[in-house]
């Protein structure tokens, strides 16, 4: 694998050397994420999927520690020998998906409201700079970060600090029982129930309201944990299949919903009422709200914002030109993105205008 990572040192010094600008791809499933794939002659590809390969994984120790290029699915199978898993729950959305792609977009799954973000699993970090040196960040196990804790600062960077090279993740043990308990709600209703249950000892993992009127409820945890839950929760018991299949296919966006264009990301505080725009897909106990439709960009993030949340749009098509594709940060924070960006990546070599237009 040194030669491959010599190769990409190589493209990286080159680029730099000839005022050019790198678009970073592993297996290419993520690219629709962020501001559109720039048009422009003076864009390469810097191409990491061939720098794959898991390098260390200690059990005991629930750590893993892997190659940017290496496929989530080669990951999670080593992890399900083990019954262990990513906590996070990482979208897939092809069987190309890598763990760089995983890392730099940042993106978790139904699992957060319970687990954590992909950030807080996130030990350790090796990432190239624009002079083809890999930089190490963090290491292998929790503890309090004495300074700057520059590997989490890269999940969801999208790669405009650098590629990530190398990354060192937390697993955690499967649950041994998981339950779906589904019920029949409008809106207010399950967004009512989520509250509270947040301040209830019940082991819920994963939520998702449907535009039906279905309020989806996982529960994860010990036998008895579980069974208590779903005593106080009530409702239908989905059977294993269908519930893997349900929850599979919101944490990879293949139900239906996910098809809709436009489509926004919107991130809200617990407790948050209905947005008032529309179709939405709540998911994290209504923390996450995914909404179809044309939908005025400037109307819909005011509200937003005023609710103390955040609006990315999330997914396009031709009726809606939106940018920022992300909710815009506010001066301050935009001002310390830039100088982490003429930090780490001051001529703009990597991922040019991916975060935000000019950045």
């Amino acid at each position: 694998m040194e030669s491959v990572l010599s190769g990409l040192s190589e493209q990286a010094i080159a680029a730099r050397a000839a005022g050019r600008s790198l678009l970073i791809r592993g297996g290419g499933t993520r690219l629709f994420y962020g501001e559109p794939l720039p048009e422009d002659d003076a864009c390469a590809w810097l191409d990491m999927s061939a720098y794959r390969g898991v390098v260390d994984y200690q059990p005991s120790e629930l750590v893993l520690r892997a190659r940017a290029g290496t496929p989530l699915a080669e990951i999670e199978a080593l992890l399900d020998g083990e019954d262990q898993m990513l906590a996070f729950e990482p979208p897939r959305f092809g069987r190309g998906d890598t763990l760089g792609g995983c890392v730099a977009t940042g993106l978790s799954g139904p699992r957060r409201i319970a687990a954590g973000a992909v950030s807080d699993y996130v030990l350790g970090t090796r990432l190239m700079n624009a002079e083809g040196k890999v930089m190490h960040f963090g290491g292998e196990v929790m503890k309090n970060v004495a300074g700057y804790d520059v590997s989490r600062l890269l999940v969801g960077s999208l790669g405009t600090l650098g590629p990530l090279v190398e990354v060192s993740v937390k697993v955690v043990p499967r649950p041994w029982r998981e339950t779906t308990l589904v019920l029949a709600l409008d809106e207010a209703a399950a967004l009512r129930r989520c509250t509270r249950w947040r301040s209830q000892p019940i082991p819920v993992s994963a939520t998702a309201w449907l535009p039906d009127g279905r309020l989806s409820v996982r529960l994860s945890g010990n036998e008895s944990a579980v069974r208590a839950g779903a005593e106080k929760i009530g409702g239908e018991v989905l059977d294993l299949a269908a519930a893997r299949a349900f929850w599979l296919g919101l944490r990879d966006q293949t139900h239906d919903f996910f098809e809709q264009r436009p489509l926004w990301r919107v991130t809200l505080p617990p407790g948050t009422p209905s947005l008032g725009f529309g179709r939405e897909l709540h998911e994290w106990q209504g923390c996450l709200r995914w909404l179809a439709g044309t939908h005025d960009p400037v109307a819909l993030r005011a509200r937003v914002r005023g609710m103390g949340g955040w609006a990315s749009l999330y997914r396009r098509n031709g009726a809606l030109d939106v940018s920022p594709v992300f909710h815009p940060p506010t001066p301050a924070v935009m001002r310390v993105q830039q100088r982490l960006k003429q930090q780490f990546d001051p001529t703009g070599v990597f991922n040019r205008h991916r975060l935000y237009p000019g950045f």
